[in-house]
């Protein structure tokens, strides 16, 4: 083959980044969660219609890992997105807080577009199927 008729060369595809990003603090909590589960749980999250503003953040333990659900496992954890939250949470952080009064997972998410006074439902925009 001549050097005219070599063909050109496609760049290396790279691998999307994950659905949800896990905080250092998130990763730690989760480990200690599941260091009391059975072998093999993961932390399944999800997106539930309700709530006073639409929608609200679902966590569940699971074994079980869907064909279309997407696996993030990072610092120790593997944390298991639902194949219909895909859309509404790429981009997403997920962190756990403490204040004087509550502990619990937040969910920084770049899709949402509001939330309710007390903060337990949110509005959500899912991304672009290209977002990914």
């Amino acid at each position: 083959m001549s050097v005219a008729e070599t063909p050109p060369v496609r760049p290396a595809r790279r691998s999307p980044p994950p659905v949800i990003r896990i905080t250092d603090i998130a990763a730690e909590r989760l480990r200690e969660i599941l260091a009391e589960a059975e072998p093999g749980t993961a932390v399944r999250v999800g997106i539930e219609n309700g709530g006073c503003a639409g929608m609200s953040y679902k966590l569940d333990f699971t074994t079980d890992v869907a064909p279309l659900d997407s696996v993030v496992e990072d610092k120790g954890v593997k944390v298991v997105v639902d194949s219909k939250a895909v859309l509404f949470l790429i981009g997403t952080e997920m962190d756990f807080k403490t204040d004087k009064v509550s502990s619990q997972f937040v969910f920084n998410n770049p899709n949402q577009t509001s939330s309710c006074g007390c903060g337990e439902s949110v509005a959500i925009t899912p991304a672009a199927a290209d977002a990914s």
